[in-house]
């Protein structure tokens, strides 16, 4: 709570001078008296309630005043509102969950296909992991997953905390014709949704349109393989992205892979490479576009490639921060008025003298 007008307390001051100049008037206003040979039985009578709180009608005077000076010095109560003006970059993340992402590596300890890990990983560059990976919470945020066809997965969003259910929408193919690899598709789709980011922006917060800018749109490309499917090619997907000014990092995912064998004896897992990812082809599309090509053996290089582009591609924050004040002096003034009049009530009747 602050005070505009704090000044105001000044006032305070004048309440001894006032209790003094109503003790004055009292004491040498003339009394009616009564005559007694000796007060020794009044005395030893002691005195009544009504006597020993004899002091509360000025008790109540004195609050009354103090509650009037405080409504006077203007209490307010400051809201501070905070209005982000935020500088955010459009994200899509392009994920390939084709029958060979399949294979497994090591995760924290524990073994999970590909998919899983590349899930796992990009939840922590969403959301963040309490390390390196900060999180994203200003950037608008998509997913697009393809086999043999692109989906849109997750549209663009600032709501991360809606992702993780997304992402775990998205799964290995469970039938032969589902799978395959369409690259070129799965970049153009990405690239469209890109294109359009400032309106889905408007779309989803009209609110903060004017105050959010779009620094830069992205793409992070994940792929096991190579181009078996769609009706683009890589190339034609990443021409595309360049027209529209969309930067696409690439990463391939293989080379330490972890495969199930099952025998009579039970399941056994054996290490080994897996499946290689065309990575001449993912090295151009990176080029072209302006982006950067990465390669993760395991686990541990995928979550470092990620912790990389995360300090590449970071947008500035400038908070804008104002007070919005509340008036309160009204409870102070009503509560003034409560005491005086029940100071005058008491002193009317139960604390009344004569004369």
């Amino acid at each position: 709570m602050t005070f505009d007008a704090p000044l105001a307390f000044l006032l305070l001051l004048l309440i001894p001078f006032l209790v003094w100049v109503r003790g004055f008037a009292a004491g040498g206003r003339r009394r009616a008296s009564i005559r007694f040979s000796s007060t020794r039985g009044a005395a030893r009578a002691g005195r009544s309630w009504r006597q020993k709180l004899s002091v509360l009608p000025l008790l109540l005077r004195v609050i009354a005043i103090a509650l009037v000076v405080t409504a006077l010095a203007r209490p307010q109560k400051g809201l501070e509102q905070v209005r982000d003006s935020n500088e955010g970059i459009a994200i899509e993340m392009v994920v390939d969950r084709s029958g060979s992402m399949e294979q497994q590596m090591v995760f924290d300890g524990q073994r999970m296909n590909r998919l899983e890990v590349v899930k796992k990983v990009f939840a922590q560059f969403v959301l963040g992991n309490g390390e390196k990976l900060k999180g994203r919470p200003n950037d608008l945020i998509g997913l697009v997953s393809f086999a043999h066809y692109p989906e849109s997965t997750c549209p663009l969003t600032l709501a991360h905390g809606t992702l993780p259910r997304f992402i775990e929408t998205v799964q290995l193919p469970r039938t032969r014709d589902e799978d395959g690899t369409a690259i070129g598709d799965a970049i153009a789709l990405a690239a469209a949704h890109l294109e359009k980011a400032e309106d889905e922006m408007k779309r989803q917060s009209p609110d903060r349109a004017d105050s959010y800018e779009l620094k830069s749109k992205v793409m992070i490309l994940l792929t096991d393989g190579e181009q078996t499917r769609g009706e683009r090619t890589p190339a034609e997907g990443a021409a595309l992205a360049k027209e529209w000014g969309i930067k696409i990092y690439t990463i391939a995912v293989g080379g330490e892979a972890i495969t199930r064998q099952n025998t009579i004896l039970g399941a056994f897992f054996q290490a080994g490479r897996g499946r290689g990812a065309d990575t001449g082809t993912l090295k151009s599309i990176a080029n072209e576009t302006g982006g950067k090509f990465y390669e993760a053996q395991n686990a541990s290089a995928l979550t470092a490639i990620y912790e990389e582009i995360d300090e590449l591609e970071r947008s500035k924050i400038q908070s804008l921060r104002f007070m919005d004040y509340k008036e309160l002096f009204l409870p102070f003034a009503l509560a003034a008025l409560v005491v005086t009049v029940i100071e005058v009530l008491l002193s009317c009747t139960l604390f009344r003298k004569i004369p």
